[in-house]
């Protein structure tokens, strides 16, 4: 099985050429990914890294220099200051919202910084792209908006929403939003693989599983910056894009990464879920099927559905990590871990 085979890199150098594109959340691990990846085709005008990472900064700046690329900008600042997005979007044509707060217990626990940034820092951006005429706005979202258990997904939700619900705000302007909804990105800053890299470079006696039954779906960064791009050059207004991925048990993850240490189950984290869904049986009415991703339709269309492509999906359709076709294979995995960041 391929994934996100139709991804075209003409196609996207012809979408970004000449445009002056910011990524919010820019020296995240996505963001960095995405820099470098963009930075590469060598077609945008500009290049805008926005983080409020003052430390990150410095640190990405001795990678991507504006000698050697001359299209990279840095720009502090923070998604909830809706006056300070208002400047960073002047004469910006594309905006991919990466930045998020993401670890599930820290939001359980600190609810209100969690909600700031990822509910109240969404509407900022979608204001300041109105205001602004940003061109095409793609936001970042999680398998954990669906359905949510937790305050992390069930903000994601609501950002979601809020993204979906500016096209209509757009109206007959040309800004343009959507989101990309994905699984666990294998080399992300704070997921369980580097967590189990460090444990078995301490030389631990075990790894930690929550649950033995547990399954999640996995994506490379690489393969989520392609499916942002991609789905950038699908977009028309309102979509949710969910790529066709393999899923691993938690169990299988831990024995490949480590075969000769023991597990020890420590029970479910508050918030956590033992499989994660990214299509559920509600969107399912809405939801077509392409060849390498899934396409969850807007309610209320902002275009004709004699445009859309896509087969519907059967009704009672659901997407879930558990009951996927596609699982991953011990050296599928070791593939994609050979990609992480050093």
């Amino acid at each position: 099985m391929t994934l996100l085979n139709t991804f075209r890199q003409d196609d996207i150098k012809d979408r970004l050429a000449g445009k002056s594109v910011l990524v919010t959340g820019g020296t995240g691990s996505f963001g960095k990914q995405f820099v470098r990846t963009v930075l590469e085709m060598g077609t945008v005008s500009r290049l805008i890294v926005f983080s409020r990472d003052e430390q990150k900064h410095f640190d990405m700046m001795r990678d991507f220099n504006d000698q050697k690329y001359p299209a990279i900008r840095y720009f502090l600042g923070d998604v909830r200051d809706l006056e300070r997005l208002q400047m960073a979007f002047r004469g910006v044509d594309i905006v991919i919202h990466a930045a998020a707060q993401k670890h599930v217990p820290l939001a359980e626990y600190n609810p209100t910084e969690c909600l700031r940034t990822n509910v109240w820092g969404a509407e900022n951006v979608v204001r300041a792209a109105l205001d602004n005429g940003v061109e095409a706005v793609m936001a970042l979202s999680t398998d954990k908006a669906v359905s949510p258990v937790n305050l992390y997904g069930a903000s994601k939700l609501a950002a979601e929403k809020v993204f979906v619900a500016a096209n209509n705000l757009s109206g007959q302007g040309k800004t343009r939003f959507g989101a990309v909804r994905y699984g666990n990105v294998v080399g992300s800053k704070g997921s369980v693989v580097p967590f189990f890299r460090s444990l078995i470079a301490q030389n631990a006696d075990h790894l930690p599983i929550t649950d033995a039954r547990m399954t999640r779906f996995w994506i490379t960064l690489q393969q989520g910056v392609n499916f942002v791009l991609s789905s950038l050059c699908r977009m028309r207004g309102g979509e949710i894009f969910i790529p066709k991925i393999p899923s691993m048990k938690m169990t299988e993850l831990a024995r490949t990464m480590a075969p000769d240490l023991p597990q020890k189950m420590v029970g479910i984290r508050p918030g956590e879920k033992l499989h994660e869904v990214m299509v559920n049986e509600e969107e399912a009415r809405t939801t077509v099927e392409l060849a390498d991703r899934y396409v969850i339709h807007p309610m209320l269309s902002y275009w004709s559905e004699a445009e859309s492509e896509g087969t519907p999906v059967p009704e009672g359709f659901r997407y879930a990590s558990d009951t996927n076709d596609w699982w991953l294979s011990e050296p599928e995995l070791l593939g994609m871990i050979s990609q992480m960041e050093l």
